[in-house]
């Protein structure tokens, strides 16, 4: 574990709950600029996260109580809040992009039973290394986001720009968290890298079904040639960088831990932007003492 306090300045570690609200409003078809399979691969990329997040929370839970690090038991209670926030927003969300045709009900259904199985069949620390091996997809995604900043140039709404950036943000802070926990309680590197192949395979399965709900439930994607030039235009996203392969490949490095990756500046930049005193999200936190 770091200690941010033992150095008078030192980078601030905590994880933080932030009660926060955004208001949703009527969102055009296609809300990612326009353009079709994004918009679908964010929409599927949403409606997985309210399942997702609460196996999280219930992996990390099912260790809580034995955790000898001070520090690390009280990231954990951030971590926990912070993932509950998240499903609870993007929940929201879902039930927008339901109203626009998107199959976010269903994505959800199913995210939910597979992950049920898994809650009900797999041992503890097959379900905690799972999380931390999502964890670093999600942490590898979400510092790409934020390091690219894609929404500056692209036209996104406000409010959605406003959660993938809050998102994000929490992401990086709480990084290492489930790994740290999986370290302290478990420690098998057989597991924590067979389940990171899982993993792999589980997203990349993610992704190609995000692709087929393009076709399967819009008829904008019918349209050969605007489907495919919305496919060759997936090559400019920020997530379709050779980098991201290469620092989630880093997870198999021998000695692996995700504050090899230092994001502190980042965080500290993006803490600033959004919840400083001048954060353009400050008016958004329920209770502005949860705030950076």
């Amino acid at each position: 574990m770091h200690d941010a306090t033992a150095v008078p300045g030192a980078y601030d570690r905590s994880v933080r709950t932030r009660r926060i609200a955004f208001g949703y409003r009527p969102l055009a078809k296609h809300f990612v600029d326009g353009d079709i399979v994004m918009s679908h691969v964010m929409a599927i990329l949403s409606a997985t996260f309210p399942k997702g997040e609460q196996f999280f929370i219930d992996s990390v839970r099912n260790y809580r109580q034995d955790i000898g690090d001070n520090e690390l038991r009280q990231q954990v209670a951030g971590f926990i809040g912070q993932e509950t926030m998240h499903g609870r927003e993007h929940d929201r969300l879902n039930l927008l992009l339901h109203d626009l045709g998107y199959p976010t009900k269903f994505v959800d259904r199913a995210t939910g039973i597979v992950l049920g199985v898994i809650h009900r069949r797999a041992p503890k620390a097959v379900q905690l290394a799972f999380t931390a091996a999502a964890e670093h997809f999600t942490s590898v995604l979400a510092e790409q986001l934020l390091a690219d900043d894609p929404f500056e140039e692209q036209e996104v709404p406000e409010e959605l720009r406003a959660l993938f950036r809050w998102h994000a943000l929490e992401e990086c802070e709480h990084k290492s968290v489930a790994y740290d926990v999986y370290r302290e309680q478990v420690g098998s590197e057989v597991i924590r890298l067979l389940v990171m192949d899982v993993t792999t395979a589980a997203l990349v399965t993610v992704a190609a079904a995000s692709i087929a709900s393009c076709v399967l439930t819009d008829r904008s994607a019918r349209h050969p040639l605007r489907f495919a030039a919305s496919l060759f235009n997936l090559r400019n996203s920020p997530f379709a960088r050779k980098t991201i392969l290469l620092r989630i490949a880093e997870y198999h490095r021998p000695g692996f831990h995700p504050d090899d990756r230092d994001t502190e500046e980042l965080v500290a930049r993006w803490r600033t932007e959004l919840f400083g005193e001048e954060g353009s999200l400050r008016d958004r936190l329920v209770r502005s003492a949860d705030s950076a």
